[in-house]
């Protein structure tokens, strides 16, 4: 018996802006997502089913072949690696920036640097390429904090509109990268279930040049 896709999306933020695309594709889940404390849903297609979970397991789930697809967040990719699966398309939700920020008004310092992001490979890669000695703190949330308390220097960080930081007195500096959610695929998959996994993919396509 064929085993069904799976297509892993993950939790908070980017599960909201999903829900409205993946029914312009046609993929209704059977339950209500968010309310539900099942891990594994059923949709209005036999062969598909989701799961969702939180957003850093998304790319594991879909290198190791657990899921076939998947939507993340570029961050998570870009600090993931996601060498075992292919980017096939920029759905253009959960639109962010990943920055540096610093504390308002502190000149930088002419030193080695201390770091604190969740982030901690795109960190030290950036920087790396700034040419620019840092030694990377990593921490799990609560970043503008770093700064204030003199545990580092300058955060890395995924920025939205900008308030926390300016709560807490500290400013964007530089921005890394643009982020936006993405449709993924693993590499097997892809060669597997490819005519399975294409009508998906143009489905998306297709609901993202209407919403365009």
């Amino acid at each position: 018996m064929n085993k069904p896709l799976i297509i892993a999306l993950s939790k908070g933020r980017i599960l909201d802006d999903t829900l409205p695309l993946l029914a312009a594709a046609d993929i209704h889940p059977l339950e209500d997502l968010k309310k539900s404390r099942k891990l594994i849903f059923d949709t209005n297609h036999d062969h598909i089913k989701l799961i969702v979970i939180r957003a850093t397991d998304v790319p594991t789930y879909v290198e190791y072949g657990a899921a076939d697809m998947g939507i993340s967040g570029k961050d998570v990719l870009m600090e993931h690696g996601a060498r075992e699966m292919v980017e096939v398309l920029d759905l253009k939700i959960a639109c962010c920036r990943l920055m540096t920020a610093k504390v308002k008004g502190v000149p930088r310092t002419t030193g080695r640097l201390k770091v604190a992001s969740k982030f901690v490979n795109i960190a030290r890669q950036y920087y790396y390429e700034q040419g620019q000695q840092v030694d990377i703190i990593k921490l799990y949330g609560g970043m503008e904090l770093a700064p204030i308390l003199g545990l580092a220097h300058e955060i890395v960080d995924i920025v939205d509109t900008g308030n926390t930081l300016k709560a807490n007195g500290m400013i964007p500096d530089q921005l890394i990268a643009d982020i936006s959610s993405r449709l993924v695929v693993s590499r097997s998959a892809m060669k597997q279930k490819l005519s399975t996994i294409q009508p998906i993919i143009d489905r998306f396509k297709a609901a993202l040049a209407h919403n365009n």
